[in-house]
């Protein structure tokens, strides 16, 4: 779901503003920011950003503001971590913001579709590592597949609350016509998201900051 400008209430625009500053400020404070001083991390989180901004623009709307794509917002959580992943997503609606003129919508496309799902991601993350043993079946298929699928659907929730509180849908025909496609869309993320992260942990482990391959596989 991408907004657009006239999605959003004039009186809601200080809130999001502000709530998206903190998050960037968070971001900024929190963030090992010298790890990118590293030549080769700074490739592979460009190049991840770049291959989730091309997965944006492949994206399919049935009214104004209302637009199903695929996220990559599991896959950025699980490689960096949720601040990077933040920062990530932050880079790639800005530059989709930019590109439409859309700059009313940055900051609650940020909170919907870049918190919301990383957030999501990173608390699945850290239960499934704190609760269950450690295994690279239990790694991918809960923090990549089931992570990537409830994100998705967590996202779809957020957006169908959001639209229909300000009022630009009812929420009968979210429900009805964009709801169960996003909740439909989310077996596609997990199952992208599944994929990809088991092909780079099993060539390419350091590229995953989460994944560790002497607690995941030595010994299993």
């Amino acid at each position: 779901m991408n907004l657009v400008s006239g999605n959003i209430p004039a009186d809601w625009q200080w809130l999001l503003w502000l709530s998206s500053a903190l998050i960037g400020g968070l971001v900024a404070w929190r963030a090992r920011w010298g790890m990118m001083a590293d030549q080769r991390n700074l490739n592979i989180f460009l190049g991840a950003t770049v291959a989730v901004l091309a997965l944006w623009l492949i994206k399919a709307g049935i009214k104004p503001g209302l637009n199903f794509h695929l996220l990559g917002a599991t896959a950025l959580t699980l490689m960096f971590r949720p601040l990077f992943a933040l920062f990530g997503l932050a880079l790639v609606i800005a530059a989709i913001t930019f590109w439409h003129g859309e700059y009313a919508a940055f900051a609650p496309n940020l909170l919907i579709m870049g918190v919301v799902p990383v957030a999501v991601s990173w608390t699945i993350y850290r239960f499934v590592d704190r609760r269950l043993p450690n295994h690279f079946f239990i790694y991918v298929f809960l923090n990549a597949f089931f992570g990537a699928a409830v994100a998705t659907s967590a996202v779809g929730f957020a957006s169908t609350g959001f639209v229909a509180l300000s009022g630009v849908y009812p929420l009968d025909y979210l429900m009805e016509e964009y709801l169960p496609y996003y909740l439909l869309m989310a077996w596609s993320e997990a199952f992208l998201t599944g994929m990809s992260v088991t092909l780079m942990v099993v060539y390419k482990p350091e590229w995953v900051a989460t994944f560790d391959d002497k607690r995941y596989i030595e010994g299993k």
